[in-house]
């Protein structure tokens, strides 16, 4: 199989990727796609017991699902776009067809003639009761926007051309939606190390003395700087990047300060410690990384051991959270697992870490919100499964007597979970990244 490789060029102070042309990310895109369309739908649709499932969109109005299907040289639907998926396991077969007036790509075949059947509806009903399904799966769901895709326009309007003898038939794709869009196949998990590696020498540069200018350089200069990296490097991302600062000389006040809420446009100065929070979008991949760094004051020989002990505490709580990874475990489960294992050894938790992968807030267990340190109702009932990518998001607060105040140790990695357990998808932060003094 087509195997990716992107090579760092590193100069001093400059990491420079080299990204694949349009024409062959297009290539690997269709190829991912074609593998997940042959051999990893079948089995998905057997696992959700649904042997026929639709998608609906009209141009410009995606289903979320549907989007992830397109082949890489359609942006976006066309007209309205209907996908019919049959899956007869006793023949070990599935049908992909478009009712559509063109192939949906390489992948997908168009199943209508618009001569011999001028009405697309009554194209689509006649697709379905040529195979008399058991069930026939539609997009909609009160937990997952993701897997909620279709619109009341489109189902009215199917439902107004089924036949009574289908409507009886008629199931939420809710879960076959989810396992789509969460499972990674073993070709994507090489991709994804290559977007996690990207994204990480994206953020040591922009941590860097070649960015980074103490007494002159802001926090706002910084998250531009990122954005324009992403640019220029012909990549994409999902959420514009933050930076902020922690200091002895400010109190930390809420989860909010760091994100949504934070300042701008503050001025970086020595002995600051730096976070950020940043992802990119390639390959229909999506990162979402927070890394830490501190500004070194001319006193200082190494990071301060009071940081240093505080940032091992952040790896700690990760390592509780990770080892509470287990097959069908709920959301929720492994959130309280975590939290009170985390608790009962002096930590001060939060965790609110959330599926990756085809989105950046993908579909599958939320193990927490920031402001849900309780569990949270649908999305964390959903239980594990394997072949699955997290953003191990969490932080965890300390005094730091030598500031006179609490810290927060904010982290997130992308992780990997399956069959053999958990595993980061290309390692984590095991130390603060370092920022020399320079006179």
């Amino acid at each position: 199989m087509y195997k990716l490789i992107i090579a760092f060029l590193i100069t001093t102070n400059i990491f420079s990727q080299e990204i694949l042309s349009e024409k062959n990310r297009a290539e690997v895109v269709n190829s991912v796609l074609k593998d997940r369309l042959n051999n990893l739908l079948p089995d998905l649709m057997d696992q959700s017991d649904i042997d026929m499932w639709i998608l609906i969109s009209r141009e410009y109005n995606e289903d979320p699902v549907l989007k992830t299907m397109l082949p890489a040289e359609w942006l976006n639907a066309r007209r309205r776009t209907i996908i019919l998926f049959y899956r007869n396991k006793k023949n070990n077969t599935i049908d992909k067809l478009a009712v559509a007036r063109y192939n949906f790509g390489d992948n997908i075949i168009s199943a209508w003639d618009k001569e011999t059947q001028p009405i697309q509806w009554k194209r689509l009903v006649e697709l379905i009761e040529e195979r008399n399904p058991k069930k026939i799966g539609l997009n909609f769901s009160k937990d997952f926007n993701i897997s909620d895709g279709l619109d009341k326009t489109d189902f009215d309007e199917f439902m107004e051309v089924l036949p009574s003898n289908f409507k009886n038939k008629i199931v939420s794709a809710e879960t076959l939606s989810n396992l789509w869009i969460e499972t990674r196949t073993e070709y994507e998990m090489e991709l994804y190390e290559d977007v996690i590696s990207i994204t990480h020498n994206i953020i040591s540069e922009a941590f860097s003395n070649s960015v980074i200018k103490p007494g002159l350089t802001t926090t706002t200069d910084i998250e531009w700087w990122m954005r324009q990296k992403v640019t220029e490097l012909g990549l994409d991302t999902w959420f514009h990047p933050t930076v902020d600062i922690q200091r002895n000389s400010e109190f930390q006040k809420d989860h909010l300060s760091s994100f949504s809420e934070r300042p701008t446009d503050k001025i970086i100065n020595y002995g600051d410690l730096l976070h950020c929070d940043f992802g990119i979008t390639y390959l229909r991949l999506n990162s979402d990384c927070q890394r830490l760094a501190y500004v070194m004051k001319e006193s200082d020989s190494n990071i301060p051991d009071f940081l240093t002990n505080a940032f091992k505490m952040g790896n700690q709580l990760q390592d509780i959270l990770t080892n509470n990874f287990k097959h069908k475990l709920s959301g929720n489960d492994i959130l309280l697992n975590s939290l009170n294992k985390a608790k009962n050894i002096g930590l001060r938790p939060s965790i609110y870490t959330h599926p990756l992968g085809s989105y950046g807030h993908s579909s599958g267990p939320t193990i927490g919100m920031w402001d849900s340190q309780g569990g949270v109702k649908g999305a964390g009932d959903y239980k594990l499964n394997y072949n699955t990518v997290y953003a191990i998001e969490l932080n965890i607060t300390t005094f730091i007597s030598e500031w006179n105040r609490d810290i927060k140790i904010m982290l997130e990695e992308a992780g990997f979970f399956g069959e053999k357990g958990f595993r980061y998808v290309n390692n984590r932060q095991t130390k603060i990244i370092e920022i020399p003094f320079i006179k």
